[in-house]
């Protein structure tokens, strides 16, 4: 790993993953291309380690020719592909977007990576590795007593975002099969930490609970959900890319599935304990029940035994721990908050998707 393309290194998972690439790999050079749509922010790349170590690019992995000339003039021997649209809710009001970004974007990518490992022969291609992050949504969702989902579980996405990242798995995998192209895939759990964009779970509670809006919860909110502290599935990454089996998937979870109902709960006991004197205290008579969104997945879990045994890797973070420190963040990082929710996208997002819901009777 010299020259490591990072796709949406602007975002949440993607500049994160880019900080520990730069602790931990003194040496690697990162070209980080992003289009800094709605989540993408370059606040999120501020204060990074080995700064010079550091290229950033705008620019659209659906733009064939960035990307080919990023392989050309970068001398790109790894790529890390977490370029992706990937708010279920927004892929119910707009699912074309969706399609362009995860399935045409992630076939560019491959495409270009193709021609200047297999066809050009700018890197040796034994050491060049394509890994293509993705979700555990692309497995449908599980009843109550059914087993974690693993590495052989059938696909059956159910919401135009997993549908899309189901695509885009079946093409990086039918690269590896036709072309032999060095491709490596993890499917993850639900991430949470710092610098999320604040429309997710955990960071709109947080950020709700501490100006005393009310905490929309959908439906009953017991829907179960694998959450995984973001730093752990960056090390789960690197570990893919370094050491795992060329053509292999990866799961990758936190061992942690509450109902988003608990996890609420967790967060408004952290924020009690870290504000006590706040006027919205106790933070969980904030919470409110509004309409669930169309086809709720009810269950997601993740067996991660195979990433253990193979690779060493467990979560460092439980729920309890990681909630803390991303609690502790937010509230130390109030710029960072001030400069995405005063975009005027992030506001018509949370109308629409949020105030227009309304609360169940």
């Amino acid at each position: 790993m010299q020259n490591i393309l990072v796709t949406g290194g602007a975002g949440f998972i993607g500049s994160n993953f880019i900080r520990y690439l730069l602790e931990h790999e003194p040496t690697v050079r990162v070209i980080n291309l992003d289009a800094l749509t709605y989540a993408g922010s370059l606040a999120n790349l501020q204060d990074l380690p080995s700064p010079e170590r550091h290229i950033f690019v705008q620019g659209d992995i659906c733009d064939a020719n960035t990307v080919g000339e990023l392989f050309r003039n970068h001398a790109i021997d790894t790529v890390a592909h977490f370029a992706a649209e990937s708010h279920v809710d927004r892929s119910i009001l707009g699912p074309g977007q969706f399609v362009q970004t995860n399935i045409v974007g992630t076939f560019n990518l491959l495409e270009a990576a193709r021609q200047a490992w297999l066809v050009e022969k700018r890197v040796d291609p034994q050491t060049a590795r394509f890994h293509h992050v993705s979700t555990d949504e692309v497995f449908g969702t599980l009843h109550p007593n059914d087993p974690p989902f693993d590495e052989n579980t059938a696909y059956s996405p159910r919401s135009p975002y997993s549908a899309s990242k189901a695509a885009s798995d079946h093409l990086v995998r039918a690269y590896n099969h036709t072309y032999g192209l060095p491709v490596t895939l993890t499917n993850c759990t639900n991430n949470y930490g710092p610098y999320q964009f604040p429309e997710k779970l955990i960071p709109l509670m947080i950020l709700n609970a501490l100006e005393g809006k009310p905490l929309p919860v959908y439906g009953d909110g017991m829907q179960v959900r694998d959450w995984l502290y973001v730093e752990d599935h960056c090390e789960a990454i690197h570990l893919v890319i370094k050491r795992g089996i060329v053509g292999e998937t990866y799961a990758v979870g936190g061992n942690n599935q509450p109902p988003n109902l608990e996890i609420v709960n967790t967060i408004c006991e952290v924020m009690d304990e870290y504000l006590p004197k706040s006027a919205h205290s106790p933070h969980a008579s904030l919470i409110k029940y509004v309409q669930d969104r169309p086809g709720h997945d009810r269950r997601y879990a993740m067996n991660i035994s195979r990433i253990q045994s193979e690779l060493g890797w467990q979560p460092r973070q439980n729920l309890q721990s990681g909630l803390a420190r991303t609690v502790r963040w937010y509230l130390d990082h109030p710029e960072w908050v001030s400069a995405i929710r005063g975009r005027e996208d992030f506001q018509t997002w949370m109308n629409n998707n949020y105030t227009q819901r309304g609360h169940k009777k």
